[in-house]
């Protein structure tokens, strides 16, 4: 009664029948048309459904994409629009996607004489030198590990985010040093450093050999025993590119192999390296605990931007090699390229299993077979003297015609 200067018989009435708002006069309009939100889900469709905060930062250069690939007309209303969404406001124009789910690493196993000579310490958070690579394996065997099946090697460069995989059949050491020899000859950039976990298909003779032969001037580092935030940026892109897109069907054959590899190298890799925004960690900041709150890390981004953007940022590349990066990320078209993508991996899934008691010829499956005296008898070609890539033809041929990107 003090406070609000009302009787007590008068807050009594307020209290029991609390008053209720009225309805407005004139409600609100939406703010922005039919034709703005029917703009926003082809575009949102481009990117492969990312999360507002990455898609504002893209929302206009892929809408001019789009138009100047005869996906979308855009009215002076619409331009207008696009170019004035807030993350907020995409926030409730877009539903969210769910994560797939962690999954259980086994126990650690003993280091051998070659993991123990190589240090074990995580690549910088804040590297801004292209070239320090994380190297990380994601498994394809479905619901059992019995048996061979396929992997994807990925390839994930720390300051600018730049993605490279490559799949292959087991993980015997031939495989794996194959698969490397692929990877770093398509790099765009100078190979500094590569750090892998503390998984034995990585260090043994003939992986760490065909390293330093690709890269005679690379460091090797290894995440710590029981530390797997030490490969962070890989392990990311495992779940949300590697599993995003293949989800966790069994893949187990020499065809599915080979067509996975093309996949990768024509479709997948471009489209996240050249169209998809990604976010970078700028500061972070350990908040000590309050009253009110517990111990927290603040992290803080910087502009979602896609991998190519952020490469061509730095002298890393010869003027030549960044024209040629952005004048053929000028020239794809998002949304068709994501559809070719999910044409081609219906392709895969499309292919038969492997039959039960006849083993596959993992020889088959290799990009440099002339490297491996092993590989050079059983396919019959010269060994160290074929300077073509028969695998690379051989993974052309298996391409539909439908499939080829515009």
């Amino acid at each position: 009664m003090a406070v609000t200067g009302l009787t007590r018989n008068h807050l009594i009435e307020l209290l029991q029948h609390p008053p209720k708002r009225q309805a407005r006069q004139q409600q609100r309009h939406n703010s922005y048309a039919a034709a703005t939100d029917a703009a926003l889900q082809v575009i949102w469709e481009a990117q492969n459904y990312i999360g507002a905060e990455r898609l504002q930062a893209v929302l206009w250069p892929t809408a001019q994409a789009l138009e100047r690939a005869g996906e979308l007309t855009l009215t002076p209303q619409v331009r207008s629009d696009l170019q004035q969404l807030s993350v907020s406001t995409l926030y409730r124009h877009l539903r969210q996607q769910a994560t797939p789910a962690n999954r259980r690493r086994a126990a650690a196993a003993r280091l051998n004489t070659l993991q123990r000579a190589v240090p074990a310490r995580p690549i910088p958070w804040n590297t801004t030198e292209p070239g320090h690579l994380e190297l990380d394996t994601v498994l394809h065997c479905g619901a059992t590990t019995a048996g061979e099946y396929v992997l994807t090697v990925t390839l994930v460069d720390v300051a600018t985010g730049w993605t490279q995989c490559r799949a292959i059949l087991g993980r015997s050491a031939l495989v794996m040093a194959d698969a490397l020899r692929a990877l770093l000859h398509a790099l765009p950039f100078t190979v500094r450093e590569i750090h892998p976990d503390n998984g034995s298909e990585f260090f043994n003779d003939l992986v760490l050999r065909t390293l330093h032969e690709c890269a005679p001037d690379v460091v090797l580092s290894r995440s710590r025993p029981a530390h797997p935030n030490d490969n962070r940026f890989v392990e990311q892109r495992n779940g949300g590119f590697v599993r995003a897109w293949l989800g966790d069907r069994r893949l187990d054959t020499v065809a599915q192999t080979r067509y996975l590899n093309a996949l990768y190298s024509d479709w997948l890799c471009p489209y996240f390296n050249l169209i998809q925004p990604c976010m970078r960690q700028i500061d972070k900041q350990v908040l000590p605990p309050t009253p009110t709150h517990p111990l927290r890390v603040r992290r803080r981004h910087d502009t979602p931007t896609p991998p190519v953007l952020r490469l061509c940022a730095t002298p890393a590349l010869p003027e030549a090699r960044r024209t040629a990066l952005l004048e053929q990320r000028d020239r794809l078209n998002p949304l068709q390229l994501k559809r070719q993508i999910e044409a081609a991996i219906a392709h895969l899934f499309a292919y038969p299993a492997a039959v039960p008691g006849q083993p596959e010829n993992v020889f088959e499956t290799l990009a440099h077979p002339e490297h491996f005296p092993a590989a050079c008898t059983a396919l019959g070609i010269p060994y160290l003297e074929n300077t073509t890539d028969p695998q690379r033809d051989a993974e052309s041929s298996l391409k539909d015609d439908s499939l080829t990107p515009a």
